[in-house]
């Protein structure tokens, strides 16, 4: 799911790191992305906005396609915000709350 080759392009990436999607294990490089990391594990669906699903958009963080919950801090926009290992990361409906996860 990665491009590992391209004719013009290089991928410089840190250490292969551990994080948590909705209670499952995915691997991720320290650094890229989390949407990154996420659309590399088969992972499309990054949020839902009025019962619509919500995927990897812009990519440089000016629209609301990607927020979600990151340890849990709600609207965390995940296309600019880089991998951590032993992140958190879960699916956010609506709009986020600090009290407690999301909201519908």
């Amino acid at each position: 799911m990665r491009i590992t080759d391209h004719p013009v392009l290089t991928y410089d990436h840190g250490e292969k790191v551990q994080f948590r999607f909705e209670d499952k294990t995915f691997e991720g490089y320290e650094g890229e992305p989390i949407a990154a990391a996420l659309h590399a594990n088969g992972v499309r669906e990054l949020r839902e906005h009025h019962g619509r699903p919500r995927g990897f958009f812009c990519a440089i963080g000016n629209c609301s396609s990607c927020l979600m919950e990151v340890d849990g801090v709600p609207n965390v926009r995940v296309c600019v915000e880089p991998l951590k290992s032993g992140m958190v990361v879960k699916l956010q409906s609506g709009s986020g709350s600090l009290m407690g996860g999301t909201t519908k």
